[in-house]
């Protein structure tokens, strides 16, 4: 008989070759992909998300359950209805890049694991993104939210300028736009900028996301 709460704790503690050959097992009984990936692996990365607040675990731990979660979902995503394009199935859909000026990715790429792993579907722009791809890439995707990161003090003009140019846009009335990164403060990002949210590290983002989601 499959095992799926062992695949909810394969994924808590970071066991990625356990959990391949678990979602193996329990797609070969039959089991329904969708009800493995909602009831047991985003669940799990719940759990993580939640030990990481509590410092019981910490970023290098996160990742690993992140990275196991992706292999799991690697086996899964082809087993999805095919040509079910609606959003149903996910989260919601987040665009995500560094701003202009800004070649950082490391905490941006946590943050798209973490939404990934949390049943979003995420697309990552990239790095050195001006605020007009920014509206383009949220247009083409037809994105709920928006994420920014800046690591650079340097990069606050382009914070503000990229929030305007999507909060000025002919979507603006059906995203949310969140800032986050080393030089980006919640202050900054929300009174200045005037973005709907600031998330502080991976676990917030995903809260935040998750927020907007259940309000829309």
């Amino acid at each position: 008989m499959a095992d799926l709460e062992g695949i909810n704790k394969a994924i808590v503690k970071g066991k990625r070759n356990e959990v391949v050959e678990l979602v193996k097992a329990a797609v070969n009984e039959g089991i329904d992909p969708q009800s493995i990936i909602s009831d047991y692996m985003i669940e799990a990365m719940k759990e993580v998300g939640s030990r990481f607040e509590t410092k019981k675990i910490f970023v290098p731990e996160m990742m690993m359950a992140a990275r196991t979660m992706q292999a799991g979902l690697e086996i899964l995503k082809p087993l999805l209805s095919a040509g079910d394009d609606s959003k149903a199935s996910n989260a919601g859909t987040v665009v995500i890049g560094t701003v202009f000026g800004d070649l950082h990715d490391i905490g941006k790429n946590l943050v798209v694991l973490m939404l990934e792993s949390s049943g979003f579907e995420v697309h990552n722009i990239g790095e050195n993104v001006a605020p007009e791809k920014f509206v383009e890439k949220a247009k083409e995707f037809d994105a709920d939210v928006v994420g920014m990161s800046s690591l650079l003090t340097t990069g606050d003009p382009y914070v503000k300028a990229t929030v305007e140019a999507l909060k000025n846009s002919d979507i603006a009335d059906r995203i949310k736009v969140i800032c986050g990164g080393a030089a980006v403060t919640p202050k900054y990002a929300i009174e200045v900028c005037g973005a709907d949210g600031h998330a502080q590290d991976a676990v917030s983002a995903v809260k935040i996301c998750s927020g907007f989601m259940e309000k829309k």
